[in-house]
């Protein structure tokens, strides 16, 4: 008999799994809205680019806003998974920990000092990197990390409420929405998709080593894991990539925290896996919610981050008791 391969076995045919629900997620998208046509309508207009009204809708707005919210799901799903493994633990998550109040914050900062908008995704990348750096020193110090994840996002969520109050009326607004998680004025996916791809290339090769990081640092090192250097390449991929999602589409809660549990719980622990199956269902995750936000009440949106949390607070609160309930056998 030939020896059974786990990735082979398992990890790729369920890596397949993700990836379908990830095409779903995209049709959905494009197909579901105000204007609505048959499924052969809208293959018509993707084969005759600008040739209706039909074609226009989808190249212009719907194909655009779908492959952004994929890019930033998947930004948030793949910082979720780097944080879990570094963490141990599976409450792990870029919103709960702080990480995106400090990038929200120190873009806030750089509005109200009139930056242009090309500085904002390396401001967020400093303030997600700054965070991190905060939650982890203390957290090494001998503080619980879930709790000074918590304190940490206190002290950023006192900071933006100060940058709102002092901020131009005129600007207030659109920064409350923004805050809130929303994809309807991002930009081109352009800048969020080649984010992704560059900290989903830099992570790969560190799948094996987050493999045996996940059995703890000193086995890790005894194994020949330089966990120091592992370590800093971690903060830095997910600060990467909680920064250019927070400055593309504002505080998005719970993506990175489900994301990665749920390619677990279907795929197992292999980084190899968890990583790509991470970007791939929190790329539909976030797709599914911005399609529900912006036609559940047509014509107005939802900010797409009160679905998530809608979705998320559940599951975390799940997470909690469980995670308790284990330590306390």
């Amino acid at each position: 008999m030939r020896p059974t391969h786990p990735l082979r076995e398992r990890g790729l045919p369920r890596l397949g799994l993700l990836l379908l629900a990830a095409l779903v997620s995209i049709a959905f998208a494009l197909t579901t809205g105000s204007l609505e046509l048959p499924l052969l309508d809208w293959l018509r207009a993707i084969a005759n680019p600008g040739a209706d009204l039909a074609s226009r809708v989808l190249w212009e707005l719907r194909l655009p806003r779908a492959f952004t919210a994929f890019a930033v799901g998947g930004l948030l799903g793949l910082a979720g998974a780097l944080m879990q493994v570094l963490l141990r633990n599976p409450l792990g998550d870029p919103y709960v920990l702080g990480v995106s109040g400090g990038a929200a914050f120190a873009v806030l900062l750089a509005m109200l000092a009139g930056l242009p908008a090309l500085w904002l995704t390396p401001v967020a990348f400093g303030g997600a990197l700054a965070s991190t750096l905060l939650v982890f020193a203390l957290a090494r110090a001998g503080q619980s990390l879930l709790l000074t994840g918590v304190v940490v996002a206190a002290g950023w969520g006192a900071g933006i409420s100060f940058a709102l109050s002092t901020s131009p009326p005129i600007q207030l607004p659109g920064m409350l929405f923004w805050l809130m998680g929303d994809l309807s004025g991002a930009p081109a996916p352009r800048l969020s998709a080649t984010a992704l791809l560059i900290v989903l290339v830099a992570a790969l090769p560190l799948a094996r080593a987050l493999n045996l990081l996940g059995r703890g640092e000193l086995a890790a090192a005894s194994l020949g894991v330089t966990t120091s250097r592992l370590r800093w390449q971690v903060y830095g991929l997910a600060s990467l990539a909680t920064g250019v999602a927070v400055s593309i589409a504002g505080s998005i809660g719970f993506v990175g925290l489900i994301a990665p549990h749920l390619v677990r719980m279907l795929a197992g622990s292999d980084h190899r896996v968890v990583l790509p199956g991470s970007v791939l269902l929190g790329g539909a995750l976030l797709v599914f919610a911005d399609t529900l936000a912006r036609t559940l009440l047509a014509p107005l949106q939802l900010p797409v981050g009160v679905l998530t949390a809608l979705l998320g607070v559940p599951i975390f609160l799940w997470l909690l008791r469980r995670t308790t309930a284990g330590g306390r056998r």
